[in-house]
């Protein structure tokens, strides 16, 4: 059985312009460049959370991960975490996360996550690239993810998320009032000195979000949002972009604003909300062996369904 061990690192801002394969190849300079491009064809290769084709251009600044595999014998690594398969056949699993939970493992977090848990599932998935993850949600994010479970579909996931035949549909709770839907077509990079946010950049990657108004509040809005393309805390970061951050973000987020006339319920909730009110609702794919469209929903965990009832009774009346 293999897994894979991690190897890390940041494309200097002098790298800009050159060929992915090129940079890596003098960022480790221990491997040879047709290593790095065997890497890059097999998916081992994630910059700033995404895999990208060898000819795409760096710009500087991004996070590099590279998944080196070895062979291994450690069935600690597999453990048994409640998952929430509410679908699988020999080719997916559809899974749909609960807040709190990790999706791999890293500083500070060894065990304990979906990876954890898909290798206690299936050992099988001891033999793919991070146990057959294609995609991830922020650990406070709930909702749907789809899992590989082997090499042929994981390629063939990763390749529709590239080219965007994945879609993606998430519901959110932000605070303000938007006056309507819309898109925010903004480039975003690694904050340039906090590594672990992102920030709406024009030297960073194209990222595109699609919302439209579900619901508005006294002073919160329940949106329903769409990617086009899928960076690394996009709503959370296109959100505070548009000025309407989303509830009870610890990172992107703002100080709470009581409705007037709050009531001590939706007060001790808004308190008591301590992760990003946002849940991946919805996930439809191209199943990589039936070519069949494949489609979930999935309804809003508990804490965020009492939110918005809470919420529903500080209706603004127009």
């Amino acid at each position: 059985m293999s897994i894979s061990q991690k190897i890390t690192g940041q494309i200097p801002s002098d790298y800009n312009g050159l060929r992915l394969d090129k940079a890596l190849s003098l960022l480790f300079p221990d491997y040879s460049r047709s290593t790095i491009q065997k890497w890059l064809k097999t998916a081992l290769v994630s910059v700033d959370d995404e895999i990208l084709a060898q000819k795409q251009k760096v710009h500087g600044g991004e996070f590099i991960e590279i998944q080196l595999p070895e062979q291994v014998n450690d069935q600690n690594l597999a453990e048994a975490i409640e998952l929430n398969v509410i679908y699988q056949d020999e080719d997916v699993i559809v899974i749909n996360k609960p807040a709190g939970l990790i999706v791999h493992p890293g500083a500070g977090n060894p065990n304990g996550t979906l990876m954890n848990g898909l290798l206690y599932f299936d050992s099988a998935l001891f033999d793919l690239p991070r146990a057959g993850i294609v995609h991830r949600l922020d650990k406070d994010t709930s909702g749907l993810m789809v899992v590989a479970r082997n090499e042929i579909s994981r390629l063939n996931l990763i390749e529709q998320l590239q080219l965007r035949t994945v879609s993606r549909q998430y519901l959110t709770v932000v605070c303000g009032l938007p006056i309507s839907g819309g898109t925010v077509d903004a480039a975003i990079k690694r904050h340039s000195t906090d590594r672990k946010k992102m920030t709406v950049n024009s030297a960073g990657k194209e990222a595109i979000t699609h919302y439209r108004i579900v619901e508005k509040y006294s002073n919160h809005t329940l949106l329903k949002v769409k990617l086009e393309t899928g960076r690394t805390h996009q709503i959370r970061v296109h959100m505070q972009h548009l000025g309407f951050a989303v509830l009870g973000d610890p990172v992107y987020g703002q100080r709470i604003h009581y409705p007037k006339g709050a009531s001590e319920n939706l007060i001790r909730l808004l308190n008591n909300f301590k992760r990003q009110a946002l849940h991946a609702q919805q996930l439809a794919f191209i199943h990589p062996t039936t070519r069949q469209t494949m489609t979930f929903k999935q309804d809003l965990p508990a804490d965020m369904q009492a939110l918005i009832e809470a919420l529903q009774h500080e209706i603004q009346t127009p």
